[in-house]
């Protein structure tokens, strides 16, 4: 079964929907690839596809174990490269929410954001720079 439709709407812009739920995605070209620049571009959701993975991953770990991250915010800058035209790296700053965290809490939160399906997918090359902060 299919998972998502994209359709090209002209002047470089997509529009994916995603089949189960009818929910909508626009991207567009980013302003230097020719772009306008006012949506995600497909690039933009590579990055933030990583970090939504992360901290569903998370989620479901801290939900196991009896604590949450509620209000936890995770801020990407993905790294262009050329020839061929890429990302090369993404660096994640992930922030979780003032809680006293004790150590193995800690310990599960820095497990479970290496083990997302995303990163796991992304090729080797692929620099991942991560910073884990505790409010």
């Amino acid at each position: 079964m299919e998972t998502v439709q994209t359709t090209y709407l002209g002047n470089l812009r997509t529009q994916a929907i995603h089949l189960q739920s009818g929910t909508t995605i626009i991207t567009d070209a980013p302003t230097d690839n020719h772009g306008k620049g006012e949506s995600f571009s497909p690039t933009d959701l590579l990055a933030a596809s990583y970090a939504s993975c992360a901290l569903t991953i998370i989620g479901i770990a801290t939900q196991t174990h009896g604590f949450n991250i509620d209000g936890a915010v995770v801020k990407t800058t993905k790294i262009m490269g050329e020839n061929p035209r890429r990302v090369v790296e993404l660096k994640v700053d992930f922030t979780f929410p003032a809680n006293n965290y004790s150590k193995k809490e800690r310990a599960i939160i820095e497990h479970s954001l290496r083990h997302c399906t995303v990163r796991n997918s992304l090729p080797a090359e692929l620099k991942i720079t991560e910073i884990v902060n505790y409010l």
